[in-house]
């Protein structure tokens, strides 16, 4: 699975959200013109991010978004699973049977369960990378 814009620019979404959200809730325009990402497109991932508890939006002349949730709560394999619709890496780790039906070899593949385990190392590993801890830490302690 090849992450999309969808997880990088929500996930940069979420941590500017949480940078300049703590006191007002913040405009999408400020954060478009901050993260270089179009309205539009923020527009697009923050019904899905609203819908997952991970944003809330507030309307009128002061409204915008702020977290849902203190950040240490929301986790980069919420947002990921969230934006991307999916916990897996390829479309046979998806099926909980080895039966998949998905490619030529199905029922008869001896990598799918690769896939599998490939899956679930990667989430494992980005529910363990909050928020916070992208806001309290350099990149040598996120080894």
């Amino acid at each position: 699975m090849r992450l999309t814009t969808k997880s990088r620019y929500g996930t940069r979404m979420v941590i500017d959200i949480a940078i300049n959200g703590k006191e007002k809730p913040v405009s999408l325009k400020d954060i478009s013109k901050r993260q270089n990402i179009s309205l539009k497109y923020l527009e697009q991932l923050t019904g899905k991010l609203k819908q997952a508890h991970i944003i809330i939006s507030r309307r009128g002349p002061f409204g915008g978004h702020m977290l849902a949730k203190p950040s240490s709560e929301i986790t980069i394999g919420d947002i990921v699973r969230t934006l991307e619709n999916t916990t897996a890496i390829t479309d046979c780790a998806e099926q909980d049977t080895k039966l998949c039906g998905i490619c030529n070899k199905a029922g008869d593949c001896l990598s799918q369960w690769v896939w599998v385990e490939a899956s679930r190392a990667m989430f494992k590993r980005l529910d363990e990378i909050t928020i916070e801890t992208l806001l309290n830490s350099n990149s040598t302690e996120l080894n």
